[in-house]
Order: C-alpha cells, then structure tokens, then sequence
C-alpha cells in the first residue's frame, strides 16, 4: 500500500470539515493526521506481539515488559526467537499467563504457516481480521488498531474504542454518551476515510487517561 502524501492527507482532512464542519477546531489546532504517512519500524509480528504485553497497561509499564521481553529472547522479538520461551519465563518477565498464551499461540500460527504475514498486503481488512480474531487473546480493539497503524489502512471505524467515543462527544459537544451501534452508522459518511476522523477524534481527549 501506497503511503499516503501530506497533499492527500490535506484533502481528506478538508473533506472531512466539509461533510463535519465540527471538525474544524480540532483539526485546525492539531498536527496533520500520521496515519500512513511513513512505513512502520518493525515487523507485523512484532507489533502485534507489543500490542499483546501492551493491552490495559500504561505506556511506561508496556515497554518496561516488552523489554524484558526482547531480552530473554536474545535481543530480537520473532517466533524463532520467542518459541524458545516458556510460558514460565514470559510470567518472569512480567507477563499475564493470559497474554503469555496469546503470544503463544500467535507464535506457533506464525511458524506453521497458518498466520501469513506476506499476504496480508493483499488481505482486505475483514479477511485480516477474521484471520487474527480467530486467535486466543486477540480482539477486535487489537486487531483495528494494527489495521490503522501498522497497516495504514484508511478506512477503520473502531467504534469500541472508549477515548474515541469521548472525542467524538467532546467535538458534537453532545452531554450524553453516544452508543456505538448509533456512531457506527454516522461513519458512514465518512468512508474512505474513517480512521482519519477517529485519529482526530482521539486528539480531543489528548491528556484524559482514557485516550489511546
């Protein structure tokens, strides 16, 4: 996939003011949206590995494990290396037993071919994500997010995501909370360029402890 241009990103971010003129404050005092606009400094099972250790913890905490982590690995995290690892010592480096048989599973996907990385370019996201959810530990929230910023995939509308739907409410300056089956119908609109809005709507809550 084609990374996406600051001339490209520039319209969608007005097509977005143009279809939501509420949009308009937070897009004018944030940066420009990053998603796809440069390719990610790591391997797909190597984030998703982080997005595992990282799931319900803080930032500082998340690193601290995936760290320990790379470690005990030898320095590297991929299957070849975390095979190696038993779920012993992912428990001693700080990781759930839930989380440690998620990697796991993932790992031993990966190795025996079921989980091709290679062709997920080629894999529309409901195809990536029917592949990945069909692992243990992996939901949809993990899943959406690799789409969006591992893949840059443009058009991912994650509704479950709490700090979004506060955005969202704190743009409309709505005082109510806004169910996610109603906003995923205003996505709608957006198609093609949802994660755009999302990404926007998460600078709004940019501070709160519940932001992404």
């Amino acid at each position: 996939m084609a990374l996406t241009s600051v001339e490209e990103m520039t319209k969608h971010v007005r097509a977005i003011v143009k279809i939501d003129p509420a949009f308009a404050p937070i897009i004018k005092r944030s940066p420009l949206c990053t998603i796809n606009r440069k390719r990610p400094g790591q391997g797909h099972y190597e984030t998703l590995v982080t997005s595992i250790i990282s799931q319900q913890l803080a930032v500082k905490a998340a690193d601290t494990i995936r760290d320990r982590v790379r470690t005990l690995a030898g320095g590297s995290l991929t299957p070849e290396s975390l095979e190696g690892l038993s779920a012993l010592d992912l428990r001693s480096a700080g990781v759930s037993g839930a989380k440690a048989r998620a990697i796991s599973e993932l790992t031993q996907a990966t190795l025996s071919g079921e989980i091709n990385f290679k062709k997920f370019s080629k894999l529309t996201n409901e195809e990536i994500s029917a592949e990945l959810i069909a692992l243990w530990g992996i939901g949809r929230w993990t899943v959406e997010m690799f789409l969006m910023f591992h893949l840059g995939r443009l058009d991912l509308w994650p509704v479950g995501d709490l700090a979004m739907r506060r955005g969202w409410e704190r743009i409309h300056s709505l005082d109510y909370e806004v169910e996610p089956k109603k906003l995923d119908l205003v996505g709608e609109k957006f198609k093609g360029r949802q994660s755009i809005v999302a990404w926007y709507c998460w600078r709004a809550t940019e501070g709160d402890s519940s932001s992404w």
